[in-house]
C-alpha cells in the first residue's frame, strides 16, 4: 500500500465562495481549490465567480503549481443542458480547468463527450458508500470519486484496494444530517432544493420528538437534526493509510479567514505527517511497521486544536463517521450555531494570508536566469522555470562613452521583479566591461521576459475547441435536441397501465393483495431481518403469485459495505426465493444488480437515481432496467418534455425527505433495536414521521402529508406514463384500504375528484404544479 500510495503526494483541497478567499487559501497551502461559477454549483447563495475571476484563478492556480476544480453538481433540467452548459463550460476548459465535479448523469455524459480532456470528479452528492458504485463511475470515466461523508475507514480502503480510482473524503467542516443527494427536506417544504444547491438548511430548525404513540420525548435539545461540524486533524495517518488521497475542507460559504486559517493547520500536519512516514520507509521497514510508527509518532498540539476551534465550529467537533456509524454525540442539541471566536486569532491570519493575498501582493515563484549584455549585440535574457524555458533579445547593447554599467546597478534592476508572481533564486550576468544600456532598455527586457514566462507557463494548460472524430463539434450537437422515442410498453402481460405498489410493512400485503387492479408488489427490505429473510420473502412472493401479481424486492436505500457482502454471500438463495426482480435506489445497489441479477431478474429503477433530462436516462440505460422512476421535483410543464416511456409516476405515498446514518429514535432516547415509528414536530405544530431501519442502520424521514395525483390520469396519458405506482410506508390496512377505494374512484373511474373526497385537504401535489428553482 505505501508504494502505491506515495505515487503521488496527499492533495489538500480546499473551499473558495470568492476570489479573495481563493487566493488566501493557495497562499495557506492548498494544493487544489473547488469553487463555483455563475451557474450550476451546490452552493447557489455563496458569491461564487464570475467568468473574468474564474478564468484568472485558473491561471493563478497554474502559475503556483495548483488545480481549480469546478463545481457542475447539482441535477440539470433539459433545457440547460441542451443550451447552456456548453456555452457555460467552454471557456474554463479552453482556459485550462482541471476537473469539474459533477452529480448529474446526463451532465457526465455531456462532458464526456463534449470536452473529453476534462478530468470528471462525481460529487459525494452522487451517495457513492462502497467499491460497486465506485467502479461503475470509473467504468464511465471518472477520474476521481467524492465519497459518502458516512463512510468508514475500512469502506474507503475497501474501494482504494479494489478500484483505480482517486479517492476524495472530506476532512473538516459542516456535516448534513443527510446522506448527500438523498435529502428533499428543503425541497418539499419550501422548494429550495438541495439538489440544485438552494439548501434551506431546515435540518438546522429546532424539532421536538415524540414516540409512536405521540408521547414526547425529553431529547435535551431541540436540535436533533443538527450535526457538529468534523474535525479530522486527528485522524490524518488514519485518512491516508485508507487511502484518501484528497483531503477536502468544507466551506465555499465561509469567510476567507476561515478557510485559509483551517487549510494552514491541516497543510502543516499533513506535511509532517508525511515526512515521518517518508522517513519510516527510508529506514527500510516493512508497509505495516512504516505505518505504524508513523502514527505512533504523530501529535496534535492543544494549541492548534483550539486554532481549529478558534476559525468556527458548533458546539465542538465531532471526527464524523469515520469511527462509528452514528451518534447522539455527533449531534447539537442545543444550539445549530456556527460559533466563532478569538477576534486576535482572525486578525492574525487575515493579515498573514487574506491582506497578503491581495491584488499586488504575490506568492513567488523562484527562477534562475542569464543575463547577457555583450557590446553590438542585442541585450539578451534566458529564464528557467522547472521545465519552462524562455529568452528575449532587447535593445542594442553600446560601447560606453562616459559612465558604464556597473554589475550591482544590472543586477539590481534585473531581480527588481515587482508584482510579478517571480524572483530570482540564481542570477548568472555575463556583460563586457564599459558598456552602456539606458536603464529604460534594461526595465523592458526584464518586464518582456517576464511576461513571456508567464505566458509560456500558463499556456501549458490551454485546450484547443473540443473535436469529435476530428471535427469541431457542431451548433447541432452543442444544442442537441431530443426527439422522444415512442416506444410501447406491455407490463404484466397484458395492454394496460401498469400499476405497483410497494410495501414497507407486513401488513399492508394482504389488503393489496384483494385488488385485482394491481399488477406489481414491491417488497421492501425493511420489512424483513436477515435472519429468517429467505423464508418470509419466500412466502410473501408465493402469496403475491397466488394472487395473480408479479413480485419485486426493494434493496435497501443505502447499499454499503457489509450489506453488500451480505446479498453477495446469500445470492444463490436470493435468485431461487422466486422474485420477479428488484428495485434498486443507488448507484451501489444498481451496480450490483448490473453484476449479479441481469439476465435473472428485471431491474427498476427508483427516483433516487435521478433522471431529470435525457441524458441521465439514457445513461442510465446502462443498467438494462424494465423501467425508471419518475423523478419527483419535476413540474407538470417539464414532465411533458421529459421522455415518460417505460417510466413509473408515483401517485401517492409519504415521500423520503431524508435518508441520514443518524437515528432519531436512539438519538432521543438509546439504541435497543427495534424498529419503530418516531415523530419529529416542527415549529407550526407539523408531525414528520421517522422510521428506523435497524438492520441496515438508517433513518428515513418521510413528508408530514402524503403525495396524492389521482387527478392527473389524463395529464399522465398525454404525457406517455409507462407506469404508476402507489409507496405505503406507515398506513395501516385499514388505511390501505381507503387508499385503493380513492385510486379506483379517482384515478381509473374519474367518477369524483380528491378534492371532494378529502375535504379537509390532508395530502399535498409536491412538485406536480410548483416544481424548484
Amino acid at each position: 500500500m505505501i508504494e502505491k500510495q506515495n505515487t503521488k503526494k496527499i492533495e489538500l483541497l480546499a473551499p473558495a465562495g470568492s476570489y479573495e478567499t481563493f487566493r488566501a487559501v493557495i497562499r495557506a497551502g492548498a494544493d487544489a481549490v473547488y469553487l463555483g461559477g455563475s451557474h450550476f454549483g451546490a452552493r447557489a447563495y455563496a458569491d461564487n465567480f464570475n467568468e473574468t475571476e474564474l478564468l484568472s484563478a485558473i491561471d493563478y492556480a497554474h502559475m503556483h503549481g495548483r488545480q481549480v476544480y469546478l463545481t457542475v453538481n447539482t441535477l440539470f433540467k433539459e433545457k440547460e443542458l441542451n443550451e447552456e452548459l456548453y456555452r457555460y463550460l467552454l471557456p474554463y476548459y479552453k482556459q485550462g480547468l482541471d476537473a469539474v465535479i459533477v452529480q448529474d448523469m446526463g451532465v457526465f455524459s455531456f462532458i464526456r463527450q463534449m470536452f473529453p480532456n476534462l478530468d470528471i470528479h462525481t460529487s459525494t452528492q452522487m451517495t457513492v458508500t462502497g467499491r460497486y458504485g465506485a467502479a461503475y463511475m470509473k467504468e464511465l470515466g471518472a477520474s476521481r470519486v467524492v465519497t459518502a461523508r458516512e463512510m468508514s475507514f475500512a469502506e474507503i480502503r475497501d474501494i482504494y484496494e479494489n478500484v483505480e480510482v482517486e479517492i476524495e473524503s472530506f476532512v473538516h467542516g459542516a456535516l448534513c444530517y443527510c446522506y448527500s443527494g438523498q435529502c428533499l427536506l428543503s425541497s418539499m417544504l419550501g422548494g429550495r432544493s438541495g439538489n440544485r444547491g438552494r439548501c434551506a438548511q431546515p435540518c438546522r430548525l429546532p424539532y421536538e420528538v415524540y414516540d409512536e404513540n405521540l408521547k414526547q420525548i425529553s431529547t435535551n435539545g431541540n436540535y436533533i437534526l443538527s450535526p457538529k461540524d468534523l474535525c479530522t486533524i486527528s485522524a490524518i495517518p488514519q485518512l491516508v493509510e485508507s487511502g484518501v488521497y484528497s483531503f477536502k475542507i468544507e466551506g465555499r460559504m465561509k469567510q476567507a479567514e476561515y478557510a485559509a486559517g483551517v487549510v494552514s493547520i491541516y497543510r502543516s500536519y499533513i506535511d509532517r505527517y508525511l515526512e515521518e512516514l517518508k522517513c519510516q520507509i527510508s529506514q527500510g521497514k516493512s508497509e505495516k511497521d512504516a505505518y505504524l510508527a508513523a502514527r505512533k509518532a504523530y501529535r496534535v498540539s492543544k494549541e492548534d486544536m483550539q486554532k481549529l476551534l478558534d476559525f468556527g465550529n458548533r458546539s465542538g467537533f465531532t471526527d464524523g463517521y469515520y469511527f462509528r456509524q452514528n451518534g447522539r454525540e455527533m449531534i447539537t442539541l442545543k444550539t445549530p450555531g456556527h460559533a466563532r471566536t478569538n477576534e486576535a486569532l482572525q486578525s492574525e491570519i487575515r493579515e498573514k494570508y487574506v491582506q497578503a493575498s491581495a491584488p499586488g501582493t504575490e506568492i513567488k515563484e523562484k527562477i534562475n536566469g542569464i543575463l547577457k549584455l555583450i557590446q553590438d549585440f542585442p541585450a539578451t535574457i534566458e529564464l528557467n522555470y522547472r521545465d519552462i524555458h524562455t529568452k528575449y533579445e532587447g535593445d542594442m547593447v553600446h560601447a560606453a562613452l562616459k559612465q558604464p554599467l556597473s554589475r550591482e546597478k544590472v543586477e539590481a534592476s534585473i531581480r527588481k521583479t515587482g508584482n510579478t508572481p517571480f524572483e530570482f533564486e540564481q542570477l548568472d550576468i555575463k556583460m563586457d566591461e564599459a558598456v552602456f544600456l539606458p536603464v529604460q532598455a534594461l526595465n523592458q527586457l526584464r518586464r518582456v521576459a517576464l511576461e513571456q514566462l508567464q505566458e509560456q507557463i500558463v499556456a501549458k494548460w490551454r485546450r484547443e475547441l473540443p473535436v469529435e472524430t476530428g471535427k469541431t463539434v457542431t451548433q447541432e450537437q452543442r444544442t442537441e435536441t431530443h426527439v422522444h422515442e415512442k416506444k410501447e410498453y406491455v407490463f404484466s402481460g397484458c395492454e394496460k397501465e401498469n400499476l405497483a405498489v410497494s410495501v414497507e410493512r407486513q401488513n399492508q400485503l394482504a389488503p393489496v393483495l384483494k385488488q385485482e387492479f394491481v399488477d406489481d408488489i414491491y417488497l421492501d427490505s425493511s420489512c424483513y431481518k436477515r435472519d429468517d429473510l429467505f423464508q418470509l420473502i419466500r412466502e410473501d412472493i408465493k402469496a403475491i403469485h397466488a394472487a395473480g401479481k408479479k413480485s419485486y424486492y426493494i434493496l435497501p436505500a443505502i447499499f454499503r459495505h457489509k450489506t453488500a457482502e451480505f446479498y453477495l454471500e446469500h445470492i444463490k438463495e436470493f435468485l431461487q426465493v422466486g422474485l420477479d426482480g428488484v428495485v434498486v435506489k443507488s448507484f451501489d445497489s444498481a451496480s450490483f444488480a448490473k453484476e449479479q441479477l441481469v439476465g435473472k431478474m428485471d431491474i427498476i429503477l427508483d427516483h433516487n437515481l435521478y433522471s431529470w433530462n435525457h441524458r441521465a436516462k439514457d445513461m442510465l440505460e446502462d443498467f438494462m432496467p424494465l423501467r425508471d422512476t419518475v423523478p419527483l421535483e419535476l413540474n407538470r410543464k417539464e414532465l411533458f418534455v421529459r421522455n415518460n416511456a417505460g417510466s413509473e409516476m408515483i401517485l401517492y405515498g409519504y415521500l423520503p425527505l431524508m435518508i441520514s446514518a443518524q437515528c432519531v429514535h436512539a438519538n432521543a432516547g438509546k439504541c435497543d433495536k427495534y424498529p419503530t415509528v418516531t415523530y419529529l414536530k416542527d415549529r407550526y405544530g407539523k408531525f414528520f414521521p421517522v422510521k428506523n431501519n435497524c438492520t441496515e442502520c438508517y433513518n428515513s424521514i418521510y413528508n408530514t402529508t402524503p403525495l396524492l395525483l389521482f387527478d392527473f390520469h389524463e395529464d399522465f396519458k398525454r404525457m406517455g406514463m409507462g407506469g404508476y405506482r402507489i409507496s405505503l410506508t406507515t398506513e395501516n390496512a385499514g388505511e390501505v384500504l381507503r387508499i385503493m377505494e380513492l385510486y379506483q374512484e379517482v384515478f381509473l373511474s374519474g367518477k369524483t375528484t380528491i378534492k371532494d373526497q378529502l375535504s379537509n385537504g390532508t395530502y399535498t401535489n409536491g412538485h406536480y404544479k410548483r416544481g424548484v428553482e
